[in-house]
């Protein structure tokens, strides 16, 4: 199978936990205004503080600008991890054979605020650090980061199942992700398509009608339709974002079945959860 066909497999396949379980997208959905509340919440403060300024006239940043991005960074992830914990806790008990709620989801991801709080604190650390060289290092310096922050990606992406479904801290879960990835699909791993590619290629698509159709529209004077156009499109695009997110979650929860018991889920082709990664040649 080509890495398309793949992608629109696993696709199809958390679609239809999805479609079983529409109230999976309220946690992406919460957790995006969550998060843009968390952004505003930091940056507003920065202009009453006057750390900008600081930039403007070419003096850098104080310390305490520092300290205020990694509390930004530390926020921002506890929320997403929360929330993604909420969804990958449901998605376990639609895959086991449950009817999960939002408040099964909720409870789930309540019971363990503390180790995701702990995974928030790592993940912010390690964002910072890779930060921090990536903006000091040169052109070759930049690639080898780059690589670094795909390794951790990897290494990292059963981690909030592992969270979900172990009792475990966050550091043992980080370091059961990368053993469950290294004994399920081997060393030396590399993405290998995932939902990312359909749903990418969908939003491509939206976006250029939408582009193509509004100056269509405006190139005939009809500006009102133009911007009607250009905000359906938008509209559209976020929608796909969210729906993107919840399959994630499910994609995610059905990948660590798959690495733990060595069987897919119900709706889950075994081949294709085998060929999730691959080795690099």
């Amino acid at each position: 199978m080509g890495k398309f066909a793949r992608s629109w497999a696993l696709t199809k396949a958390s679609m239809a936990v999805l479609r079983s379980d529409k109230e999976l997208l309220v946690f992406p959905l919460v957790s995006a205004v969550a998060v843009i509340l968390v952004a505003a919440s930091f940056v507003l403060p920065m202009f009453g503080l006057g750390l900008f300024d600081h930039l403007d006239r070419g003096n850098g940043m104080p310390p305490v600008f520092y300290g205020w991005m990694f509390a930004f960074y530390l926020t921002t992830y506890f929320v997403t991890f929360f929330f993604n914990s909420a969804l990958v806790g449901a998605a376990m008990m639609r895959l086991d054979g449950g009817d999960p709620t939002v408040a099964d989801g909720l409870r789930i991801a309540r019971g363990k605020w503390l180790q995701i709080l702990g995974y928030a604190a790592i993940a912010a650390t390690v964002g910072m650090l890779l930060r921090a060289i990536e903006q000091r290092a040169g052109f070759i310096g930049r690639i080898v980061i780059g690589f670094v922050g795909i390794a951790w990606t990897l290494a990292t992406f059963l981690t909030v199942p592992v969270l979900v479904a172990r009792d475990l801290g966050p550091i043992e879960a980080v370091k059961e992700s990368a053993a469950l990835l290294k004994k399920t699909w081997g060393e030396n791993l590399i993405g290998n398509g995932g939902l990312g590619l359909v749903l990418g290629l969908l939003n491509f698509g939206v976006i250029a009608l939408g582009i193509v159709l509004a100056m269509g529209l405006a190139s005939q004077g009809l500006m009102l339709l133009a911007v009607a156009a250009g905000v359906l499109a938008g509209i559209t695009v976020l929608g796909i974002a969210l729906i993107q997110s919840a399959l994630s979650g499910i994609y995610s929860a059905a990948l660590y079945r798959y690495a733990v018991e060595g069987n897919a889920p119900a709706g889950f082709d075994g081949v294709l959860l085998g060929n999730a990664f691959q080795r690099k040649v």
